[in-house]
C-alpha cells in the first residue's frame, strides 16, 4: 500500500515538474518571438520603404553625357540605395508584354521616354524629404517629369508608426501575462509540497535550508524550459530567414545573442523569484492554514 502511494506521489511530482517545464518553455518561446518581432520591426519597415521608387522621366533631347552624369550623381547621393535606368525601348517592350500587344505597330512610333528609377534608403522615405529631392531633380533642364506615389508614402509611414506602437503595447502585456503564468505553475508545484515544507520547519530546519532545494530545483526547471524555448526560437528564426532572406534576420549576431541570453536569464530569474516567494508564503502559514 505504501509502495503504491509512493509511486503515485512520484508520478504526481514528475507531472508537476513536466507541466512547469512546458509552461516555461511555451511562454518564453512566445516572449522570445515577440522580442525578435519588436527588434526587427524596423528592418521589416525599412524593407517596405526601400521598395518605393521615384521615377525621373527624361526629355528626348537629353544628351547621353547628361544622362550618365545624372546616374552617377544619383548613385553617389546619400539618399539613394539603388538606381535603375530604363530606356524607352525597354519600357515599350515591358508595356507591350503587359497589355498583350505591340502598341507601336498602330502608333508608328514610341511615345515613351527614357527614365531613371530611384530607390531610397529607408531613412529618407518621408513626404518632405522626397518632395525636396524631387524639386532638386526637377530643376534640371533635361528632366521632363518626376513621378512617385505620394499617398502611398504617407500611408506607409502612418501605418508603420501605428503598428510599432501596438506591437510594443501587446508585447508588454504578453510579457506580463507570461510572468504570471510561470509564477502560477511554480506556485502550484510548491503547493503540492506544502506539508513537507511545514514538517521540515517543525523539526527545526531553517527557512534558508528549506528554500534551498526548492530554489535549485526550480532553477534547473527554468533552465530546461528556457533551453527548449531557445531551440524553438532558433528553428523558427532559421525558417523565417530562409523564407525572407532580404530581411537579414540573422545578420545582427550581437542583437540575436542578447535576445537569446535575455530569454535564458528571464526563465531562470522568474523561476527563482517565484519559488522564493511561494516557499516563503507556506513557511509563514500556520499548520491549520495549509488545508485551505
Amino acid at each position: 500500500m505504501a509502495s503504491s502511494f509512493e509511486k503515485y506521489q512520484k508520478r504526481r511530482l514528475i507531472t508537476s515538474y513536466f507541466s512547469v517545464v512546458i509552461s516555461i518553455a511555451l511562454v518564453l518561446f512566445l516572449v522570445g518571438l515577440l522580442a525578435l518581432l519588436v527588434l526587427n520591426t524596423k528592418k521589416v519597415a525599412d524593407n517596405l520603404k526601400e521598395q518605393i521608387a521615384l521615377t525621373v522621366y527624361l526629355k528626348d533631347t537629353a544628351k547621353e553625357v547628361e544622362i550618365d552624369q545624372m546616374q552617377k550623381s544619383l548613385a553617389l547621393a546619400e539618399y539613394s540605395k539603388t538606381i535603375v535606368f530604363v530606356s524607352k525601348e525597354e519600357a515599350a517592350k515591358a508595356y507591350s508584354e503587359e497589355i498583350g500587344e505591340d502598341f507601336m505597330e498602330f502608333l508608328g512610333y514610341n511615345p515613351l521616354q527614357n527614365s531613371i528609377d530611384v530607390y531610397f534608403n529607408a531613412d529618407y522615405v518621408s513626404e518632405t524629404q522626397i518632395a525636396e529631392i524631387s524639386r532638386d531633380l526637377g530643376d534640371k533642364e533635361f528632366v521632363d517629369e518626376i513621378v512617385y506615389d505620394k499617398p502611398l508614402i504617407a500611408l506607409l509611414n502612418d501605418n508603420i508608426k501605428r503598428l510599432s506602437f501596438w506591437i510594443l503595447i501587446v508585447s508588454g502585456l504578453l510579457t506580463f501575462i507570461a510572468v504570471l503564468l510561470i509564477n502560477s505553475s511554480i506556485r502550484l508545484s510548491v503547493y503540492a509540497k506544502r506539508f513537507t515544507i511545514k514538517t521540515m520547519q517543525m523539526v527545526g530546519a531553517t527557512k534558508h535550508f528549506i528554500r534551498r532545494p526548492f530554489i535549485l530545483k526550480s532553477i534547473k526547471l527554468g533552465l530546461i524550459g528556457s533551453t527548449i524555448s531557445l531551440i524553438g526560437m532558433g528553428v523558427v528564426l532559421y525558417y523565417l530567414n530562409k523564407s525572407f532572406p532580404e530581411l537579414n534576420l540573422i545578420s545582427d549576431e550581437i542583437l540575436l545573442a542578447a535576445i537569446f541570453v535575455g530569454v535564458l536569464i528571464m526563465g531562470i530569474l522568474i523561476s527563482w523569484l517565484s519559488t522564493f516567494f511561494a516557499t516563503q508564503r507556506f513557511l509563514n502559514l500556520k499548520t491549520d492554514e495549509l488545508y485551505y
